[in-house]
């Protein structure tokens, strides 16, 4: 009887090279959200430092960059219903890291901007996102990683 591995990652790893060859994993859209799943398991075991996980990074990052979004463009842009960020929102609003200000195109609507301390907690987080992002592709030359983030873009944005 073969022993049983030890961790979580060597399960996947083992189911990983079991399912190869099935039908499923020639699937690009599988194969996406599998490569999402595992970086996103990386991304969040690092943020978790900083109490922040994807999803909340992602709306921080995006009110850090400058372009002033709605709750609804986040929504939009994240592919989450306006429930989770508004959520998201209030979590960082909590914490001191983003403000609701009235936005100057639709006084209804409400943009997204960061906090001094936000700008600094992007900061910080950005840096152990690419360092699980690396993780994540460590299979990957970095020719490679430009290709892979160049297919990329073309199909999500």
């Amino acid at each position: 009887m073969t022993p049983r591995p030890a961790s979580a990652a060597a399960d996947a790893v083992e189911s990983a090279v079991r399912f190869a060859d099935t039908d499923l994993a020639s699937e690009p859209f599988f194969l996406m959200a599998r490569a999402s799943s595992l970086g996103s398991s990386a991304a969040n075991r690092r943020l978790a430092e900083l109490d922040l996980k994807v999803r909340s990074y992602s709306v921080l990052s995006l009110a850090c960059s400058g372009q002033a979004p709605t709750q609804r463009e986040l929504s939009q842009f994240l592919a989450l219903d306006p429930s989770q960020i508004v959520a998201i929102v209030d979590e960082l609003e909590a914490r001191g890291a983003v403000d609701r200000q009235p936005d100057p195109r639709d006084r209804r609507s409400k943009i997204i901007v960061p906090t001094a301390a936000g700008r600094r907690l992007y900061e910080r987080a950005r840096g152990v996102v690419q360092d699980a992002t690396a993780e994540s592709l460590a299979a990957l030359d970095a020719g490679q990683r430009r290709e892979l983030h160049r297919l990329l873009s073309k199909v999500a944005l």
